[in-house]
């Protein structure tokens, strides 16, 4: 069902999914595919604010000490793209970046590096969404990304339109890799999340552009799979995306969704959207390139609310 059909009906029934009021049950989402006993693919919490429903999180994935390594070098990958304060939701949420950080820390991480390969002014992006802010309160350093010489030049191997990128270097150099993007309506993708989010990494997104976009981002994934996925749904931008407008295009859905599957993640989090994932070309082409799992009722899900 397309975004907008899906609108149609929940106006007709007197729900808009995802507004500032109301809260879809995690049933119309994931359905129970809860076995305690086994470890968890994928946690979506839902009810509190970022830094709070990381912790919870987390703890069920097994804890940070479950991906990160005492004396490991960490990057950490928010979307920074936007000169836009945190209410427009253009950027992740900085309470989330930072507490990320500080879990990487607590875990005995070495280095905890932040970067993005931003659309607008990269010094006004870092201190203008706040994460700059955020990541040196917790210790962290953030990187710049807006100099080719940054880059380096991977081959794609199993791409089919995407045959090789230049990645930062960063991404090459560091022993964990953490994707923290936010849900937003993007013009282009019809949504930003996990796998549109990577394309912060690498040089040349034009390329993409002119070259089929959504075969490229799954093509991308073959080469790039971080260690963990933490998508940030506490504010979405549900129009006019993905840069926004104002504050009147962004709803207030207080949740979180993380999983080291960056295809389960982003078809969990193309529902919570209210949007079927079935229409996301690059999410189809990820599945059927082995990337990840569509099928959430093949996974363990642990649903969390506050």
């Amino acid at each position: 069902m397309k975004r907008r059909e899906f609108i149609k009906r929940s106006i007709t029934s007197g729900v808009v999914a995802g507004s500032a009021l109301t809260f879809m049950p995690y049933r119309n989402l994931f359905g129970a595919y809860n076995n305690p006993a086994d470890p968890y693919d994928l946690v979506a919490i839902k009810g509190g604010e970022p830094h709070l429903m990381f912790d919870t999180a987390i703890e069920s994935l097994g804890g940070m000490r479950k991906f990160v390594k005492s004396g490991q070098r960490v990057v950490v990958k928010p979307n920074i793209g936007w000169d836009a304060p945190p209410e427009r939701a253009a950027n992740t949420n900085p309470r989330l970046v930072g507490r990320i950080v500080e879990h990487c820390f607590n875990a005995g991480a070495k280095e905890v590096l932040v970067f993005d390969n931003t659309c607008n002014d990269w010094n006004k992006c870092y201190s203008n969404s706040g994460i700059e802010k955020a990541v040196k309160d917790a210790g962290g350093k953030m990187v710049p990304g807006n100099t080719e010489g940054y880059y380096h030049k991977v081959a794609v191997t199993q791409g089919k339109s995407l045959k090789d990128s230049k990645v930062h270097e960063l991404i090459l150099e560091s022993d964990v890799f953490i994707n923290v993007p936010v849900l937003k309506h993007h013009s282009a993708t019809d949504l930003s999340i996990s796998m549109k989010n990577l394309m912060g990494i690498i040089w040349d997104r034009r390329y993409w552009h002119r070259n089929d976009l959504h075969q490229c981002i799954a093509d991308f994934t073959t080469w790039s799979k971080p260690d963990l996925n933490i998508i940030d749904a506490y504010r979405v931008m549900q129009k006019n995306g993905p840069r926004g407008v104002s504050v009147d295009d962004v709803g207030l859905y207080k949740a979180q969704i993380i999983s080291t599957d960056i295809v389960a993640a982003d078809t969990s989090a193309t529902k919570l959207f209210g949007s079927d994932p079935a229409d996301v070309d690059y999410l189809k082409s990820a599945d059927q390139m082995g990337v990840g799992k569509m099928d959430l009722k093949s996974l363990n899900i642990k649903k969390i609310m506050l």
